[in-house]
């Protein structure tokens, strides 16, 4: 069955506009999100348990230089970039013969 709608141009244009909005609103958030990401830092705890080791392991990580970390008084804190780049290094060792 085909159904015949009578509508004037303004009235298309702005239905198309409601309709694509969304979307392309989404992906400017989207594009904002990869070209300036959220600058976040991470404490031993956190990234222990986003890699689902325990704390030892990550400050044995630090010592043998697999993570980057900065010291900040007694705290120890690791950039999301530094957890990133030592993430994607272990998997290319991991392939590597």
């Amino acid at each position: 069955m085909t159904k015949i709608v009578v509508t004037t141009k303004e009235e298309l244009s702005a239905f198309i506009r409601e309709i694509v909005q969304q979307p392309i609103e989404d992906l400017k958030t989207s594009i904002n999100e990869l070209v300036k990401p959220s600058k976040k830092n991470f404490t031993v705890k956190e990234v222990a348990v986003h890699l689902n080791v325990s704390e030892l392991t990550v400050r044995n990580y630090i010592a043998k230089g697999f993570i980057r970390a900065d010291k900040i008084g007694r705290r120890v804190i690791i950039s999301s970039e530094n957890l990133e780049s030592a993430l994607s290094e272990v998997k290319s060792l991991k392939y590597r013969r």
